[in-house]
């Protein structure tokens, strides 16, 4: 029987890369925090990851998340942001209508990935 990975909140801090993340006026890139709720539906071959995202400091105009898997998950399509995997690493960046994001504001975030072995969830974001 294969385990299925239970919500499980992360604080985390957004990666600010050039660009890429802007904070609001007198915010600095400290006071950027999120956290990160995860489940997976699993089948077995694959899985769907589903990613509820809640800023939990000042309003961020342009989000970056990042994340990885121990095994060898395959992204296969990703929705509501623009997924990209490079190895065991996974990154997903704000489309062009959910990039800003208020205090407490939250977005969902989903892709299919498939596997083989052991389907553990990722321990940070």
């Amino acid at each position: 029987m294969k385990r299925r990975p239970r919500w499980r909140p992360f604080l985390v801090a957004l990666t600010l890369l050039t660009g890429a993340l802007v904070a609001g006026p007198g915010v600095h890139a400290a006071d950027v925090q999120c956290k990160v709720d995860y489940s997976a539906n699993d089948w077995g071959s694959g899985f769907t990851a589903n990613l509820t995202l809640t800023n939990l400091g000042p309003a961020i105009n342009g989000w970056t998340l990042k994340y990885s898997y121990a095994g060898n998950q395959q992204l296969g399509q990703g929705w509501s942001g623009n997924w990209t995997q490079s190895g065991k690493d996974v990154t997903v960046t704000n489309l062009s209508w959910n990039g800003t994001l208020a205090t407490n504001a939250t977005l969902s975030l989903g892709a299919g990935f498939t596997y083989s072995g052991t389907n553990t969830a990722p321990s940070s974001f």
